[in-house]
Formats: structure tokens, C-alpha cells, sequence
């Protein structure tokens, strides 16, 4: 049912047609386990179709190698009307001595979409219940701000269209 699945975790071994030729998982793999990761927990969120519009801040902390056990975690952290944003970290475990460490982490934004139109179509909204969830709530908001701010600058620079 909408509404009740708020946190994601996928899990999976880094295969060797995930690296890089520096023999580490590339960015872009790692982008695309963070956006699937991120859609599962959108629309089990929202209850419908989901598009990313945004990651912000994402830092590739440390690399993740072949047979690592990846673990993506994705927590709702804000919903606006029609948007949700997730904190996703990457965790890579080596099997061999337990060590886990955070590999990446970012924030990803979803918009759920209607069925008929394919416009915003609004998602329930998700309220902060303790102390780790107001901090986390206003990190989003920081990053809303943020990214108002950057929309508003690119603004500026963008070519204006012909008359």
C-alpha cells in the first residue's frame, strides 16, 4: 500500500562487468544502482510511476571492488507535493573480512507522475518523528534551497531562444 514503505535496500555482489579499467566499480554503474534503488523506494512511496528530476551532493567516498557485497540504502528524508527526496548511501562489505565501509552517498529526487497525463500527480506527505528524522528533514530542505539557488544562477547563462 502507498505510503508505508519509506526506507529501500538493495543487495547485490559488484560483478566484474562493473568496473572501470582501473579495476574498481565505475561512477556510472553506481549511479544506476542509486536510481534504481531510488525508484523502488519512490513508488513504494508514492504508489505510481516516478521520474528522477535530481541528485545532489554525491560523493564517491571510497571504491567498491569485484566481490564486494553492495548494499544501497534509501530512506525517505522529504516530500514536497508531488516530489520525494531519498538519502541513498552505498555501503561495499569485503567478504572475506567483514570490513563494510560507506562507499557513496547522495540525495536523489523523484516526481511521481498520473497514469492518463504524465504530469505531477501528488504523493502523501511524510513527517518527521524523531530526532535523526528532523535532521535528516532539514538536510532536504537545505538541499531544496540550494538547489533553487543553482536553478536560479544557470538561469541566468542559459542562450535565450531566437524571435
Amino acid at each position: 500500500m502507498p505510503g508505508h514503505q519509506r526506507e529501500v535496500a538493495f543487495r547485490f555482489l559488484a560483478q566484474p562487468t562493473d568496473v572501470n579499467f582501473g579495476g574498481k566499480v565505475h561512477g556510472g554503474m553506481v549511479m544506476k544502482w542509486i536510481d534504481q534503488a531510488g525508484y523502488a523506494g519512490a513508488v513504494g512511496w508514492s504508489g505510481a510511476y516516478c521520474v528522477t528530476v535530481a541528485v545532489g551532493g554525491i560523493q564517491f567516498v571510497e571504491p567498491i571492488l569485484i566481490g564486494d557485497l553492495v548494499t544501497v540504502k534509501c530512506k525517505l528524508i522529504h516530500t514536497g507535493t508531488s516530489s520525494m527526496h531519498f538519502a541513498v548511501d552505498v555501503l561495499a562489505r569485503d567478504l572475506k573480512t567483514q570490513a563494510e565501509r560507506l562507499a557513496t552517498s547522495c540525495v536523489i529526487v523523484f516526481v511521481a507522475l498520473d497514469a492518463p497525463d504524465g504530469k505531477p500527480t501528488p504523493v502523501p506527505k511524510w513527517e518527521p518523528r524523531d530526532a535523526d528524522d528532523h535532521k535528516l528533514a532539514q538536510y532536504a530542505q537545505r538541499l531544496v534551497d540550494l538547489s533553487k539557488a543553482m536553478e536560479a544562477q544557470v538561469a541566468d547563462f542559459r542562450p535565450q531562444p531566437a524571435a
